[in-house]
């Protein structure tokens, strides 16, 4: 996957690319030689990529052909995953087609347009004459094919021009931005040249968009961003991108307690938790086997290499990973299928026509801070019916659901902190610190548990299992410290 840093210009058809070899930090500039690319993107009937800012193509010349999926903005950059030219132009690589399934949802792609591109590209060097920026100068023919024949083919004609970086940073990339500027070129309309040929037959998604101020436009808010997040983390998760089983868990997470903990704003939406509910613990099972395999591959890396006996490495390194990567193989096939997509399309049905209540029109400070209270009281309740408990086990079951109770009391701050401010934030941490330390002791738990599991395992074949008592003993200790530091948390979170 490569990571693309551009700026794009609209420019007139006799603009002239000012010399930039002045440019601060630029040694020289060099013309190199010029390539005509011809491409074709591919897409569903009613264009569900181009809407959601994605662009999948096959391109032929030039020194990058082959096939392009261009995925939405994070953080300012866009992330393009490409795939060798195949035989086939118009049969999309399965590799590419799986990691837009959230936006195709079953639906068949096909070939949609044809970009061909006549590009100059002028190379700003640094005193090493390393590359830092290319300039590309396009001139460029676009068709949409026709839905009916060939006749309803319509052709368009411009020019534009990309700055991007190939070893320059960002300071370069605004001061070759301004030169442009200077001589004539202005930013971009469209974020892309699909984008820009397609125009008004990509569809607009009617968000629903409550007024000012107001609970409703807080909450319907704070639930696009979510939705946007858990469809952006999509794709990563299909690639086993580092962390991202752990970003969309949350994500779900996250989207589930906003319903839960705002109700009296959006209603019905019980079904809709269910479901979130169920691919978090899809997610779950991936990522827990992740962190438990890390965890024990610190253990053993600090203590006395004399003291790791019998092949402790492999089964809680190699076997664990292999548990991970077939649970990786379970999250695949439950987001390839009939109940994911449909949890989707629920998710834009949410963020389209959400079913606010009549409390959604009232002003939001004075209604959403009564549920970030209400979060935290909930949270103090429990521990107070956990500590009424005299039977260890059971009131150590209840400890678990103060923790759950915490996490929610976060995740609604987290979302009212653009409203609420400081006092949302001082909330969302205090909860986050009961939480953490709780889930500290729980995870000690179940390390023990599975340490224990893997001991048998490993008796069973004959093999030393000191090692597995002494790691016992390391997450027994973890364990009981966190359970130790707890009332000083809570003391310092209720105070």
């Amino acid at each position: 996957m490569a990571i693309e840093i551009e700026d794009k210009f609209d420019v007139p058809v006799d603009f002239e690319i000012p010399d930039l070899s002045g440019v601060p930090g630029c040694a020289e500039a060099v013309s190199l030689v010029s390539h005509r690319l011809v491409a074709l993107y591919f897409d569903t009937p009613d264009l569900s990529l181009a809407a959601h800012g994605i662009t999948l193509r096959r391109r032929r010349g030039g020194h990058d052909a082959g096939w392009h999926l261009k995925l939405p903005k994070a953080k300012g950059v866009r992330e393009e995953v490409t795939h060798p030219l195949t035989r086939s132009a118009k049969i999309v690589p399965p590799e590419l087609a799986g990691l837009v399934q959230a936006y195709t949802r079953g639906r068949r792609l096909l070939q949609v347009a044809e970009l061909e591109t006549v590009r100059k590209v002028t190379s700003l060097r640094g005193p090493d004459g390393l590359p830092l920026l290319e300039i590309a100068d396009d001139q460029v023919k676009g068709t949409v094919f026709g839905t009916v024949s060939e006749e309803d083919r319509q052709v368009d004609r411009w020019r534009e021009v990309e700055a991007e970086l190939v070893g320059g940073d960002a300071d370069m990339l605004k001061r070759v931005g301004k030169v442009l500027r200077k001589a004539g070129a202005r930013r971009a309309d469209a974020q892309s040249k699909l984008a820009r040929l397609l125009g008004s037959r990509i569809p607009t998604r009617p968000l629903a968009d409550p007024d000012d101020g107001t609970a409703g436009r807080v909450v319907v808010d704070y639930l696009k961003s979510q939705v946007a997040e858990l469809t952006a983390q999509d794709p990563r998760v299909r690639q086993a991108g580092d962390d991202a089983v752990h970003q969309m868990r949350v994500t779900s997470r996250r989207l589930r307690s906003a319903l839960k903990s705002f109700s009296a704003v959006i209603a019905e939406t019980s079904g809709l938790q269910d479901e979130l509910r169920w691919i978090a613990n899809v997610l779950g099972e991936a990522r827990d086997l992740e962190v438990i395999r890390e965890r024990f591959a610190r253990h053993l890396e600090t203590i006395d290499p004399a003291l790791v006996l019998g092949p402790v490495r492999a089964r809680l390194g190699e076997d664990l990973l292999e548990r991970e990567r077939e649970a990786l193989t379970r999250v695949n096939e439950a987001m390839s299928g009939e109940r994911y997509f449909a949890l989707l399309d629920r998710l834009d049905a949410l963020v389209i026509n959400p079913p606010l209540t009549p409390l959604a029109i009232k002003d939001a400070e004075k209604t959403l801070a009564k549920v970030a209270d209400r979060g935290w009281r909930r949270v103090v309740r429990k521990y107070d019916a956990a500590q009424a408990i005299d039977d260890t086990e059971q009131r150590e079951t209840a400890m678990h659901e103060v923790r759950k109770a915490a996490k929610r009391a976060r995740y609604t701050a987290d979302a009212l902190k653009p409203l609420l401010g400081a006092p949302a934030g001082d909330l969302a941490k205090r909860a986050k610190d009961v939480q953490e330390v709780l889930g500290l002791y729980q995870d000690g738990v179940v390390a023990q548990q599975i340490l224990l599991d893997e001991a048998k395992r490993a008796r069973e074949a004959g093999e030393d299992t000191f090692t597995y008592g002494l790691l016992v003993g390391i997450e027994r200790a973890a364990a009981d410290r966190s359970h130790t530091e707890f009332p000083a948390i809570w003391a310092e979170a209720t105070r």
